[in-house]
Formats: C-alpha cells, structure tokens, sequence
C-alpha cells in the first residue's frame, strides 16, 4: 500500500488570506507548509483522530524536561494557601 502525501508551500501573505480555505485543506489530510519569502519555517499539519474524534492527550510528550517532583505539594504554598502555625511565614 502506497501511502501518498500531499504538501502545498504558501506564503504568509496568501495564508493570511486564504486562511478559512488553508484550513479547510488542512481537515481533508493535506499539508501545508508555510513560507517567509519563500523559505520554509513551519508545517501545518492535520491531527489524527481518535476513536473518539476527540484531540489526543500528550501531543507535547518528551519535548520539556519535568522535574522528578513536579506533582509535588510545594510547602511553602500549602502554607500559605492553608495557614501555618509558625511564625516562620514571611510579612506581607
């Protein structure tokens, strides 16, 4: 099986102007790539749907390091969200 993609080149001027229309092309699979006096520097692609039509969780998986302790409770905003007993909480 041949899987063939098609992939326009425009402008930002036209892809400003035929914005509806680029999109429209976008949603029936092709893709588009679009250019600063005619060199290309990004790619407009359509999103694979899900069994749910709905857009897939995670799209930016791997791009950003997440520190280990990221979900984390932070102490000093538990305690200034909560109250704290101690008078360590610094003056407002």
């Amino acid at each position: 099986m041949t899987n063939i993609v098609t992939m326009k080149m425009v402008n930002i001027a036209e892809a400003k102007a035929k914005f509806s229309e680029i999109s429209r092309q976008v949603q029936n699979g092709e893709r588009i790539v679009l250019c600063k006096n005619n060199k290309p520097f990004a790619q407009i692609t359509p999103l694979k749907p899900t069994p749910e039509g709905k857009r897939p969780l995670g799209l930016a998986r791997g791009m950003m390091p997440l520190p280990k302790d990221f979900n984390e409770p932070d102490p000093q905003l538990e305690a200034d969200f909560y109250g704290n007993n101690s008078s360590e909480l610094p003056a407002r």
